[in-house]
């Protein structure tokens, strides 16, 4: 149960109980992407804010932890409640049975009886291990993380500044891609008593590069060249991802790709990808009469067909 006056989960994500996860997790994302304290710096509210939206995800994103919050079985910071526990472990035997006992009406003890031998064994066991109460371990907390494209083909580094506003470096590995999850141990929700902190998950998102696209290991790039530079070779300066190299065109580009070995993306194992480069032939942007003229006389003399072969596939 929420205590009165407190914010129940879906409130503080703004959805009904009744919610699909993927308006969950949509809720969840719009409000992260306003409180997020990079983007609210100073502002004591907002970091506030997201802790509570950061505690109310972890619970409702997780479809167990959700479905047990909905039957009452823990409460809004995903502890046991107390009722719930004290059924489960005098209410069901060890096979999961309904309790049943052939003692008679002497078997029914009071009930803070119970309670308190129940709650007192626990925190001797926890004092036995050098705490003064309860000990649970903290939650997992959800975030994305926004990655360029160069740092996610070859790796680095990048800073976050988690909830309680304290900076961190991540590290980024070779090869990452959108949707990849990095696991931050014990950077999620502190712990209570001696137990263990939480871990943050973060979801990458590549930002796309206005000239490289990837597929797998390799990156793909469409080269401009001119029509004398497809018909009679040039050497022409290209972008790689680490910086700009030079490249000979050969005679009648434009049929294939051109690879450059080794200048793709980074695996983890130490090896590297390709880049292929699409030679992509550019007209003149303005008319010339001499060009036009000696290629009218080339197209009446020619006697090949430049479109044979995709004429042969359909």
């Amino acid at each position: 149960m929420t205590p009165k006056g407190k914010r129940t989960p879906y409130e503080v994500l703004g959805v009904a109980p009744g919610a699909t996860a993927d308006e969950l997790r949509r809720a969840y994302r719009q409000k992260a992407k306003k409180l997020h304290p990079d983007l609210n710096p100073g502002d004591a509210k907002a970091e506030e804010a997201f802790k509570e939206l950061s505690v109310a995800w972890e619970l409702l994103g997780d479809p167990e932890k959700r479905a047990r919050y909905d039957r009452g079985e823990i409460d809004e910071s995903g502890q046991e409640t107390p009722q719930r526990d004290f059924y489960r472990r005098y209410a069901e035997t060890g096979g999961g049975e309904a309790y049943h006992s052939d003692a008679g009406f002497e078997d029914f003890v009071d009930a803070s009886d119970l309670f308190a031998d129940l709650f007192g064994g626990q925190r001797r066991r926890a004092a036995g291990r050098g705490g003064g109460g309860f000990s649970f371990p903290g939650g997992n907390l959800h975030s994305q993380l926004s990655v360029d494209f160069e740092t996610a083909v070859l790796g680095g580094s990048q800073r976050i500044t988690l909830p309680g506003g304290r900076s961190l470096d991540v590290t980024i590995p070779p090869g990452a891609e959108s949707g990849q999850i990095l696991r931050l141990a014990g950077q999620g929700q502190p712990g209570s008593g001696d137990a263990p902190a939480g871990d943050l998950l973060l979801e990458l998102s590549v930002r796309p590069h206005p000239l490289f696209k990837r597929e797998g290991d390799d990156l793909l790039l469409e080269l401009p060249i001119g029509i004398d530079e497809a018909v009679l070779g040039a050497e022409v300066e290209i972008p790689t991802i680490e910086g700009r190299v030079r490249l000979k065109v050969p005679k009648g580009a434009g049929r294939d790709s051109l690879r450059l070995r080794g200048k793709g993306v980074r695996r983890r194992d130490g090896g590297r990808g390709d880049l292929l480069v699409r030679p992509v032939i550019q007209p003149p942007e303005a008319e010339d009469a001499e060009l036009a003229a000696g290629l009218q006389a080339w197209r009446q003399r020619r006697g090949e067909d430049p479109r044979r072969k995709w004429r042969g596939r359909t």
